[in-house]
């Protein structure tokens, strides 16, 4: 989630778990079939494949879902301890969702009984029993999302994370070839990975995720891959959309501009499309961003040796999204429409004006259209309001 306007710079905000987190995942679903290891229901998405315990998941279903890397190690091993409990304790581990409002979405989580009891236990003990904050952050992350994976299975459209049944938008959706000398990396937290009204999985949807990279927060894979990117393209070609308190954050002309002209090599680049230029796009709520861009400096620090991560502010308006989904106010957008807005500013840069940007920006606002009217629709057939509540009356960073 991004803060535009045209005297304030994007804002994101973020926070790391509590010791005591429980076993939550952000998807709106009604009523629907439980998903157990010794009966689970009929798999309609084909790009999903049955297996003998119900609970295996294959390279093939993790990159369905839009990730690049290969399967997370710490997954494997969340949802195998899973596996494991399950036989032990002799009770079947299923999943459930309730109704809840859209901003807040609904909880998918364990049952209530003695699977969710033990398991509840034993997350708990193994979390404090870890020793340093980065195997913690690692947990929590590999958690959060083998529940997703093992709760959304067979039911949620792989392509646009929305119910494949009723709301699946995919044939809506067109394609657009973004030029190579663009990379945006979806930096997002595991809270936000599978959430239906995201909108930072149309990036991918539409550019394709060589243009669009899904990188998880607290995922050593997904972050190996975004770091080695970043390291070959060099730090003068790596930009964060985020307003960093303790350094001048630039806005596109200025911080393209200055780059381009005084190195040569970066003018090679925009010609021959070698070594992209990496916008870094953090998504998650505003209580979660400042600590994945905390994360983001140390890194850059133990990368480059140096302690700010270059900076972007954008100029751009408001999402439609903001319709239907709140945001603490009205000067804040999604990361769909912050994208959009980076490459509007591109654009109008005169070394940019001949890459057919123009056609991406189009088609992205389209998906957006296209994203807002389907969960109209969905909350409407639910008798759901789909007026936006307002929550702040003021401009808020």
């Amino acid at each position: 989630m991004l803060s535009v306007s045209a005297t304030r710079p994007l804002t994101f905000k973020i926070s790391l778990p509590s010791p005591a987190f429980t076993l939550r995942t952000h998807m709106e679903s009604p009523t629907r079939t439980h998903f157990t290891s010794a009966s689970h229901s009929p798999q309609t998405n084909p790009d999903i494949k049955d297996t003998s315990d119900g609970l295996t998941i294959t390279l093939q279903e993790w990159q369905g879902w839009g990730a690049v890397s290969p399967l997370p190690a710490k997954v494997v091993e969340i949802v195998n301890d899973l596996k494991l409990l399950e036989k032990t304790t002799e009770a079947q581990m299923s999943f459930s969702g309730h109704r809840g409002k859209l901003e807040h979405l609904s909880w998918v989580q364990f049952t209530e009984g003695d699977f969710g009891m033990q398991e509840n236990k034993k997350h708990r003990a193994t979390y404090q029993a870890l020793g340093d904050s980065e195997k913690k952050l690692q947990f929590f992350s590999a958690r959060q999302i083998a529940c997703r994976l093992l709760g959304s299975r067979g039911y949620l459209c792989q392509k646009c994370w929305l119910p494949l049944e009723e709301d699946c938008m995919c044939s809506k959706v067109k394609p657009s070839s973004l030029w190579h000398g663009i990379r945006f990396w979806l930096y997002m937290h595991p809270k936000d990975f599978l959430r239906q009204n995201n909108t930072g999985k149309l990036l991918w949807q539409v550019l394709g995720v060589e243009s669009a990279t899904l990188c998880l927060y607290g995922i050593a894979e997904d972050e190996e891959i975004m770091w080695n990117a970043c390291k070959i393209a060099g730090k003068d070609r790596v930009w964060c959309l985020y307003p960093n308190k303790n350094a001048a954050t630039k806005s596109v002309q200025d911080a393209l501009c200055q780059e381009i002209s005084s190195d040569p090599e970066c003018n090679s680049t925009m010609k021959n499309e070698y070594k992209p230029l990496n916008f870094i796009l953090i998504d998650g709520t505003w209580s979660n961003s400042a600590a994945m861009f905390n994360r983001l400096k140390e890194k850059t620090k133990s990368v480059w040796g140096v302690e700010d991560l270059p900076c972007i502010s954008l100029s751009a308006g408001v999402s439609t999204m903001h319709k239907l989904r709140p945001q603490p106010s009205w000067d804040r957008t999604c990361t769909a429409a912050a994208a959009i807005g980076l490459l509007s500013e591109l654009q109008l840069l005169p070394q940019f004006s001949s890459y057919g940007l123009d056609k991406q920006i189009e088609v992205l606002e389209n998906a957006v259209d296209v994203l807002l009217d389907a969960l109209t629709a969905r909350r409407l057939r639910m008798g759901r309001s789909i007026t936006r509540r307002l929550r702040h009356s003021g401009n808020i960073c």
